[in-house]
């Protein structure tokens, strides 16, 4: 009987338009957080040894500069405008070796490839810009061994194109990173033989690098003695997605990579949308919860008599509040639920897709625990606040009474 009388009191459009609203808002905010989470490895795992914000700078070279190679280089006045720039955070500049480098496979290296000599170059920039992980990119005076990090394009060169042409076997980075270099750096009229390892590989750079403790040293004991220009900055960006970078170096002529811009101009739009639906989705909850909250508390106030009859009759506060509170806890279930098994088949479209184009680790889906957690939450609020909303209108009333 009690049950049939409180039934009566509740509006159904009410309900089906919270539940509706909930279902969407939570289903938005699953899936967001789980795209979110899918996606991140691939996000990193275009990681390299420079950072997402950072690029390498350089002049273009014109029929000018090939002339007088000396246009190539920034000047102090050129560097100290780029360093002012409000989008610009730091710049680093590349250390280049000042003597002769000479590179051979060595008798370490597997008897399956044959022995090539080559000429090189090497350049260093200040370790904090770099991201290397390798515990081998270090270098002491005591040291025979210098790391070096190569760009990853030098490595596609030689399985497509000289090995290709030469029948030699291709090579993967994790192979190439167990050989040994004989490395001979002549200067100063004197000559020296050390080992090399590939210790990383860069996506960012076309250079080869070093240490920067190595090349200091080298270069003093090495070196022609001539001061290193500047030809090459590394430049770190407040923001990569401020449309002044690209406009500030076009009127400069200055070349920057733009492809590697590009992802981390891409990453921040991501980021941001995400954060963006995010937000829009936490709205839709809100003003559900709000909608719902206002239908209960309009309910309870319209059926103020109804409510105190009943509990002068004999019905205790916690068993009048109870059939609210079980209509709003099971529609609040069942809504949450349904977008959690919403989210999962959504999840399982676009993974196909994703695996298709990727090769990338799935994470365990947070749907669940995040679905679950919002019901808690959900219905000890409405529970707490059911209770709380009668009693405003029961307890005044016993008291005038007494």
């Amino acid at each position: 009987m009690l049950w049939k009388l409180q039934r009566s009191t509740i509006i159904p459009i009410q309900i089906i338009g919270y539940s509706i609203t909930l279902f969407i808002g939570v289903s938005i905010i699953l899936m967001i957080t789980q795209i979110f989470i899918d996606v991140k490895p691939l996000l990193y795992q275009q990681s390299d040894i420079f950072k997402n914000k950072f690029a390498v700078i350089n002049k273009n070279i014109s029929v000018f500069k090939t002339i007088n190679k000396e246009g190539i280089y920034f000047t102090n006045n050129e560097l100290n405008e780029l360093n002012n720039q409000t989008f610009i955070k730091e710049t680093a500049k590349f250390n280049s070796a000042r003597f002769k480098i000479l590179a051979k496979t060595s008798d370490k290296t597997h008897k399956n490839i044959p022995v090539f000599y080559t000429d090189l170059f090497f350049e260093s920039i200040p370790d904090k810009f770099l991201s290397i992980k390798n515990e081998e990119w270090n270098w002491d005076s005591t040291s025979n061994l210098i790391p070096i990090v190569i760009p990853k394009d030098y490595l596609k060169l030689y399985n497509f194109g000289f090995a290709e042409s030469q029948g030699l076997p291709v090579l993967s980075e994790n192979t190439i990173s167990q050989w040994i270099f004989n490395i001979k750096l002549t200067g100063k009229q004197k000559s020296k033989y050390y080992e090399s390892k590939i210790v990383d590989f860069s996506d960012k750079i076309n250079s080869i690098l070093v240490p920067e403790d190595f090349l200091s040293w080298a270069n003093k004991e090495y070196g022609n003695g001539i001061a290193n220009k500047t030809s090459r900055l590394l430049v770190e960006f407040n923001d990569p997605s401020d449309e002044a970078i690209l406009k500030y170096f076009n009127e400069k002529n200055y070349s920057i990579n733009k492809e590697k811009l590009e992802f981390s101009k891409l990453t921040f739009f991501f980021k941001s949308a995400i954060i963006f639906v995010f937000f829009i989705a936490v709205v839709i909850i809100v003003l559900s919860i709000s909608f719902i909250l206002l239908s209960i508390n309009l309910i309870i106030h319209k059926n103020k008599e109804l409510i105190l009859n009943l509990y002068n009759i004999g019905y205790s506060l916690k068993r009048i509040a109870a059939f609210y509170q079980i209509i709003i806890s099971t529609i609040t279930f069942i809504s949450i639920i349904l977008a959690i098994l919403v989210s999962y088949l959504i999840r399982n479209y676009y993974l196909i897709t994703i695996l298709k184009l990727f090769n990338f680790k799935i994470n365990i889906s947070s749907n669940l625990l995040i679905g679950l957690l919002l019901i808690l939450l959900l219905v000890s609020v409405y529970n707490g606040l059911l209770i709380k909303n009668i009693k405003k209108i029961i307890i005044p009333k016993k008291q005038k009474k007494s």
